[in-house]
């Protein structure tokens, strides 16, 4: 099943390895560091606008920055998962 991010981005559920809360995040220094890296590579695709993210989406296919809070789509992924039995 496909989980989706926000705007027009589906990803595979099974693709995901981590969904982070951005503001959470951005109080440690390991994770901060970790996201500045990721967009001065350019590693990064920004779902939203430029100051309205709220989470950070890692997959295997690519990292998103996406506007949906970490817990709606913790809540979407649940759904997804109990839709798949």
């Amino acid at each position: 099943m496909f989980l989706h991010l926000g705007g027009d981005v589906l990803v595979n559920q099974q693709k995901v390895i981590a969904i982070l809360d951005l503001e959470t995040a951005m109080k440690n220094t390991a994770s901060e560091s970790f996201l500045n890296s990721m967009k001065q590579n350019e590693k990064i695709y920004y779902i939203s606008d430029k100051g309205k993210e709220k989470s950070l989406i890692i997959t295997t296919e690519g990292n998103y920055l996406s506007p949906i809070s970490s817990t709606t789509l913790l809540k979407r992924s649940i759904t997804v998962v109990e839709q798949e039995e």
